[in-house]
């Protein structure tokens, strides 16, 4: 038998296996009578749970709306109580059906919260189970929006009930059309202590309808993110999911000390045009970690300004830490810099993250008339899997807000670190293009082996570069990188290369 020729590990687990042969055999013989009676039994439960299921004479479904098995109600994750004064949207009204506006409910809760004042410790709104619909509504400090298990706050369809509100200071214009733009569906601005969070509920824009709207350029202003907070400090959002967004979904402006943990940002790949997952914008002292998301452009874009609006604002997006990340971004970039830096970008930490299925890995945008630097970036532990670029600098990234930025704004970029770049299915590495004008100085990789999908002759394609190699680098760098073992002595100096690699000695 072939049996016999097997392992003696693998004839074990086929005795083992005997008894289940025997069982299958019986089970064969008399499937039709198994049948009658599994159908039989079946029928029986769906009777017993349509007769336990529902309060006599009650006629609302359900006990209290949730599932039930032979009468026991599923159980319900308890609320924690995170503030001393605990509110529910339903006390003011709200009707969780999904056709209800709740927007008046919404308000009055947070009028409520604002009144405790702060030394009360702030005030909680807890989202029950069900679907809120509501246009956009604003925060206060010292609050905590709870959203439970199986809720989900839905954002209004028709643009009339959004309110317009002023170009952002450091854009000067709308980002996609001149003039005001929208507001967005959570807003808050100069408040302090904000917390967003639950277990797991949704906050769903309902883009689809603005997404076509754009496309067909039929909107007049720019479209409203899903959540941003500005001018404000001390915000935590964490254990929530945001999806299908307008426009850009979580827009942090002008904060200072950020938390975003355990957070999930969702968005068609493609059709759902700028709905980038994170945009901290002009923002100090920020942590990202332990998030997934997939969207419709960046799944992260840290920003600071637009143009001479960006310089004349002058607000830097510092000290900000990226961290255990799952991303995808199939038109754009899973993190990006730029292209809006004009009042700086410095000391970030991008650490632990898996790109996958992406047009690019890591990217970093500018163009003459930004201004602004860009500087001191660390890239640490990346993991790129079917990215076609893995790392990309861009200087020529020309859209500009209006014709009257100044020509002769030269960004600075320098002071990159790459250590431990791994992955496959990598089309091209490296994409490094400076400029005379905007040359990239300071760039070092450390521990970088990416399989190809192809072989092509310069796989790190650079041009206006100065930079380092440290230890093993598969594939080879371009030539004007001075390469080094891991002892620090320098092996080959940066010489200039052929006209497709160019080295200029900066």
């Amino acid at each position: 038998m072939v049996e016999s020729l097997l392992p003696t590990r693998f004839q074990f687990h086929l005795q083992r296996l005997e008894p289940k042969r025997r069982l299958t055999s019986l089970l064969a013989s008399h499937k039709t009578t198994l049948f009658t009676f599994l159908w039989i039994a079946a029928f029986g439960s769906v009777f017993l749970w349509q007769r336990t299921a529902y309060v006599a004479g009650s006629g609302a479904g359900p006990v209290g709306g949730k599932f039930t098995i032979f009468g026991k109600i599923k159980p319900v994750r308890p609320l924690p109580r995170l503030r001393p004064v605990v509110f529910d949207l339903k006390d003011f009204g709200g009707v969780g059906d999904g056709f209800t506006l709740n927007t008046e409910a919404f308000e009055r809760a947070v009028v409520s919260i604002s009144k405790l004042g702060r030394n009360s410790g702030g005030g909680q709104l807890n989202v029950p189970p069900g679907r809120w619909l509501t246009a956009p509504f604003n925060l206060t400090s010292h609050m905590t929006l709870f959203l439970a298990e199986d809720s989900e706050i839905l954002g209004v369809e028709d643009e009339k009930y959004w309110p317009l509100m002023p170009p952002l200071p450091s854009y000067g214009y709308g980002r996609e059309r001149p003039g005001p733009r929208y507001g967005s569906l959570i807003h808050g601005q100069n408040l302090k202590d904000i917390v967003i969070t639950g277990h797991n509920g949704t906050i769903n824009g309902q883009g689809q309808s603005w997404w076509k709207k754009h496309q067909r350029r039929l909107l007049n202003n720019t479209r409203g993110p899903l959540v941003q907070i500005m001018w404000s400090s001390d915000i935590v959002i964490t254990d929530i999911t945001m999806r299908d967004s307008p426009f850009w979904t979580l827009h942090p402006y002008d904060c200072k000390n950020v938390t975003i943990r355990n957070v999930t940002i969702l968005a068609p790949v493609t059709g759902a045009p700028n709905t980038d997952g994170i945009d901290p914008d002009s923002c100090e002292d920020m942590v990202i970690e332990d998030c997934y998301i997939s969207t419709g452009d960046d799944a992260i874009a840290i920003k600071s300004g637009w143009d001479q609006f960006g310089i004349a604002y002058g607000r830097p997006s510092t000290n900000i830490l990226i961290r255990n990340l799952i991303v995808r971004s199939v038109i754009s970039a899973g993190v990006s810099i730029g292209s809006e830096m004009s009042g700086g970008i410095s000391n970030v930490t991008i650490e632990n993250l898996l790109i996958w299925n992406s047009r690019r890995g890591i990217r970093i945008k500018t163009a003459p008339g930004r201004g602004g630097y860009i500087k001191n970036i660390t890239y640490k532990n990346l993991t790129l899997d079917n990215v076609r670029v893995g790392i990309v600098i861009k200087t020529d990234y020309n859209e500009h807000a209006d014709d009257n930025y100044n020509r002769e704004a030269y960004p600075t970029l320098s002071g990159f670190s790459f250590t431990g770049i791994h992955g496959q299915g990598v089309r091209v590495p490296v994409r490094i293009h400076g400029s005379e004008q905007i040359p990239v100085r300071n760039v070092t990789f450390r521990d970088m082996s990416v399989g190809l999908t192809y072989k092509k002759k310069h796989i790190f394609q650079c041009s206006f570069v100065k930079g380092r190699v440290y230890g093993f680098i598969s594939p080879r760098p371009c030539e004007n990188f001075d390469v080094y073992d891991e002892e620090g002595r320098l092996v080959k100096p940066a010489t200039e290369s052929n006209v497709t690699d160019i080295d200029y000695d900066i």
